[in-house]
């Protein structure tokens, strides 16, 4: 490995005209740095994690980012194997994909599943209902061999639909959902796709990463078994969760230009990779408006963008930033802000749902073993 990394260092300073001369003691990033190279290098060269070498039981899964609104990779099912893309969703616990039984609208334009070319697919008698905030299924249980980032887990439970409702999943560009929540979530007591990778060994860690790339790039991933190195740099504040379902913490408060307006007494929110947006409960989404002097529908011109403030959220004695930038939507030229109402009730009040708008800006760890979250700042 050294030796490739050092023949691509050379190969590309000689073709930029340039012999690098290596001294003792100095690394060959110095080197390049101190020719004006390494810019150039690190350009043509971007950071792949979906190419880097990971430590065994460490494995990533590559998403694509499809225009900041949804992240999605590539799994499959069966012998030979059957390929379906999934978002990887904290916000839910089960797998499900579209299957041949399904007569929907949205299963006419996606993969579905076909247990009859399957060697190993085992059925049940089980049925299987899951409702999200948008779209719903129904269909059967089964049981097969599921392929997730080079992870083969065996005998992995999951939903072969049979009724898609309604058009929201035809016009998504994935198949189907792979639930990353808890097991208490899980509908028809389905054993989620990462604790079965737990409970036989399959991953070096009880936790998994994830980045989320911006302005549609490539390069989002989740990382099943361990932490990135690379994006961790600005250091990890973990906190504790609040409830073993969806990936649930408190909040202390929610504010803009040090002044609290909104959660003042603190509140309940859950760190969700399957919302786009960042969501809040009503009341909190109309002050937050009324402060930042935008209209209930949200919209924006576009060159105000600059001047407006970020929202800062107060969890567990730190700060996290989410700038204009990153909450300030843009589409076909015209801007809104990336926030919408929602009421998900539970003991402690509605729930806030920090979405895609902020886990883009962090670095997210979600463990497992000690039920917390991680954030590192990737700014």
């Amino acid at each position: 490995m050294k030796l490739l990394l050092l023949f691509s260092f050379v190969a590309l300073a000689q073709c930029l005209g340039h012999r690098i001369p290596l001294r003792k003691g100095k690394s060959l990033r110095q080197a390049l740095q101190e020719h004006g190279l390494l810019e150039r290098y690190l350009k043509e060269h971007p950071y792949n994690p979906a190419a880097k070498y990971y430590e065994s039981g460490v494995s990533s899964e590559p998403m694509q980012n499809y225009m900041d609104d949804s992240y999605y990779g590539t799994i499959s099912i069966g012998t030979p194997p059957q390929d379906f893309t999934v978002i990887f969703d904290t916000g839910s616990s089960n797998l499900w994909v579209p299957s041949v039984y399904c007569s929907s609208q949205p299963c006419s334009n996606h993969n579905l599943f076909n247990p009859a070319e399957s060697s190993t697919f085992v059925s049940t008698n089980d049925s299987v209902y899951i409702a999200y905030g948008t779209g719903s299924m129904s269909g059967v249980l089964g049981y097969d061999t599921v392929r997730v980032a080079d992870i083969d887990v065996y005998h992995q439970i999951f939903g072969l639909s049979e009724t898609e409702p309604g058009d929201f999943f035809y016009y998504t560009p994935f198949d189907g959902i792979l639930g990353l929540a808890f097991p208490s979530l899980a509908s028809s007591g389905a054993t989620p796709v990462f604790d079965n990778m737990m409970s036989e060994g399959l991953v070096a860690k009880d936790l998994f990463s994830v980045y989320l790339s911006k302005n549609e790039e490539s390069g989002s991933f989740v990382l099943f078994g361990g932490i990135d190195p690379y994006y961790v740099r600005n250091g990890i504040t973990w906190i504790p969760l609040s409830a073993e379902t969806y990936w649930q913490i408190t909040m202390d408060s929610v504010s803009i230009n040090s002044m609290a307006v909104a959660c003042s007494n603190g509140c309940q929110a859950i760190v969700d990779t399957g919302t786009s947006l960042l969501a809040m409960p009503s009341t909190a989404l109309a002050q937050v408006y009324s402060v930042l002097g935008v209209s209930s529908g949200g919209q924006i011109a576009c060159s105000s963008r600059g001047s407006l403030p970020a929202i800062v959220f107060h969890i567990n004695g730190a700060e996290f930033a989410v700038t204009p930038e990153a909450y300030v939507v843009e589409r076909d030229g015209s801007c809104s802000l990336g926030f919408q109402s929602v009421g998900v009730p539970t003991e402690s009040g509605e729930l806030w749902i920090l979405g895609d708008v902020f886990i883009r800006e962090y670095y997210v760890i979600f463990n497992r073993a000690t039920n917390s979250v991680g954030l590192s700042p990737l700014a």
